[in-house]
């Protein structure tokens, strides 16, 4: 993982990457309500990502964090351990019938779908894979949109496929401030550059500029 920024001297073949206008921290638009959670989808690349972001937030951080990152089972216990280790935050991996609190990060289980309920609390279930993922990150943005609409934030980071890509859209379109990865700094530009082609991003930024 600490290699990971290797990737940016990889040669780079096919269409050219999309850009977007230039959105510095100063400009980027308020909510129409204050944030109260924030999701995270992340696939290929995305736990040294998730270390940059997690690690550039302070320990306060007044908002909690869901996050569905794709991965294999068995090694979702240890990549918590390793963000606990390197970030200033907590990280659980998600119990159903909780409630999400500030400065605390919460993954989807192995084979768990993770959502907000209506109550506020965590939602797991084993729902249907989609396109055989269990967790999709689809499914945790499509509950932030319906119960929390302008006070969520949605991020979608580097990963193959179109998994949240909709649903980040979704988002965008009831109020909330949408972020993807950008091109260049994503391993597998996959699911954000889908959710760009959809117009789902509010802000397209590097990794290391998206905590800010």
């Amino acid at each position: 993982m600490s290699e990971v920024k290797v990737v940016k001297r990889w040669s780079r073949t096919g269409s050219p990457p999309v850009t977007a206008p230039a959105s510095p921290v100063a400009e980027i638009r308020q909510p129409l309500k204050p944030v109260t959670c924030i999701g995270i989808g992340a696939s290929t690349g995305g736990p040294p990502v998730l270390r940059t972001i997690l690690a550039g937030l302070p320990k306060d951080f007044p908002v909690p964090i869901l996050i569905a990152q794709h991965i294999a089972q068995g090694f979702l216990p240890g990549l918590a351990e390793w963000l606990n280790q390197t970030t200033g935050l907590r990280i659980h991996i998600a119990s159903p019938g909780i409630t999400p609190l500030p400065g605390n990060v919460y993954f989807a289980p192995d084979d768990f779908h993770l959502g907000i309920g209506v109550s506020g609390q965590l939602v797991l279930t084993r729902e249907e894979p989609a396109k055989y993922l269990r967790p999709t990150v689809a499914f945790l943005f499509r509950s932030l949109a319906k119960v929390c609409g302008p006070s969520a934030v949605g991020v979608l980071l580097t990963g193959m496929g179109k998994d949240g890509a909709a649903e980040l859209k979704l988002m965008r379109d009831k109020g909330a401030i949408t972020i993807a990865q950008d091109r260049e700094s994503s391993i597998v530009h996959g699911m954000p550059g889908e959710a760009i082609a959809l117009g789902g991003a509010t802000h397209i930024l590097p990794a290391d500029n998206i905590a800010n």
